[in-house]
């Protein structure tokens, strides 16, 4: 099943005008369209946020006995849809649903003054759906029923972000083989990392992922599972605050990492710390960079290398009150993996936020 890229994310909230206020000021984002009554949507407000090759949708619901009003009530603000583009949505619906998908919605094409864009949409873990949207023929801001709110549009750099890296899933335990089997089934991708609880783990808590990427290398989903641990894990913790399996964290690449980071943090955003003593042997462990590990230590950002490069990334604190979803910053020189020599620090980082939380 060919999938030409990320689409958008489509985030349900409890306010999207609040929260998109919110990722506007404090990530960079630039609001280019909206959907709601003012534009004949009677149900939902809905803003479209882009930087970059990155398209956000903040949507909430205008009545308490709608859909996304429950799934908010559940999840708290989380994420619903992780949309796809296709070269034509029809067959990649009618694909995946033969190769055993549930339908979520059946093909769609809606038109306007702009063009014609076909979405369809299938299940995937917890609540989650992915939409496959064919915008070929479509050249309005986002699609049939929104309006343009870009004076030129077009949005402006931002903080440097650039693209999605990758979208992580958390499951529950004993369901990460499962979901790989379906990702494999469905679109064919395939498995090409795979972290065991003796890899990614700390004296308190462990977990197991693999890594599920697309042919062409565009769209990677790792999928967690939490392991058997002295006490509660991070994943364990996201799934009792989530109420069930869903998106835990999206991985928002950047090539100037440092000046994302210092962009970010001046407009209020907080990140997960690491202790100095994490760069006492990163020059030894690493090696030569183009960076100043000087500057790495003091914004807090790790660094790690693979057979074929380095990365650098760094992990914001949760994005709302419920320790759920939160983001990633990363700068990818050469690197295909995903920083498993800092998988360590940043499980210590996460469970000391979890302590203070008295969730460890």
């Amino acid at each position: 099943m060919p999938l030409l890229g990320w689409d958008h994310i489509e985030f349900w909230v409890g306010n999207a005008k609040q929260a998109a206020y919110f990722y506007e000021h404090a990530m960079g984002f630039t609001r280019t369209a909206y959907a709601g009554p003012e534009t004949g949507v009677r149900d939902r407000a809905s803003y479209v946020l882009e930087q970059g090759d990155i398209r956000f949708v903040l949507t909430s619901a205008l009545s308490e006995d709608h859909e996304i009003a429950r799934h908010h009530a559940r999840h708290g603000d989380g994420v619903r849809d992780i949309a796809l583009t296709v070269p034509n949505a029809g067959h990649a619906y009618r694909e995946a649903i033969s190769r055993g998908a549930d339908s979520i919605a059946e093909p769609l094409r809606v038109d306007d003054e702009y063009g014609t864009i076909e979405t369809a949409s299938i299940a995937t873990y917890g609540d989650t759906i992915h939409t496959f949207v064919d915008r070929s023929d479509y050249a309005g801001p986002f699609k049939p029923g929104f309006v343009s709110q870009s004076s030129n549009g077009h949005a402006p750099g931002g903080v440097g972000l650039m693209n999605i890296d990758h979208v992580v899933g958390n499951v529950e335990l004993g369901r990460m083989n499962e979901w790989v089997e379906f990702y494999e089934r469905v679109f064919g991708m395939t498995n090409i990392i795979h972290f065991g609880d003796d890899q990614i783990q700390t004296e308190y808590s462990a977990l197991m992922s693999k890594v599920m990427s697309d042919g062409a290398g565009k769209i990677k989903f790792p999928i967690n599972e939490p392991a058997e641990g002295k006490r509660k894990s991070q994943i364990d913790e996201y799934l009792e605050f989530y109420g069930g399996a869903g998106a835990q964290h999206i991985a928002l690449a950047s090539n100037d990492i440092v000046r994302t980071v210092e962009a970010m943090k001046g407009r209020g955003f907080n990140f997960l710390d690491t202790p100095d003593v994490y760069y006492d042997d990163a020059v030894e462990r690493v090696g030569e960079i183009e960076e100043d590990y000087a500057v790495l230590q003091r914004h807090k950002i790790l660094v790690d290398r693979d057979d074929d490069g380095y990365l650098l990334q760094i992990f914001t604190k949760t994005a709302q009150d419920r320790p759920t979803v939160f983001f990633e910053v990363i700068e990818r020189h050469g690197a295909t993996t995903f920083g498993e020599g800092n998988f360590k620090a940043l499980f210590e980082a996460i469970e000391r936020e979890q302590a203070l939380r008295g969730n460890l």
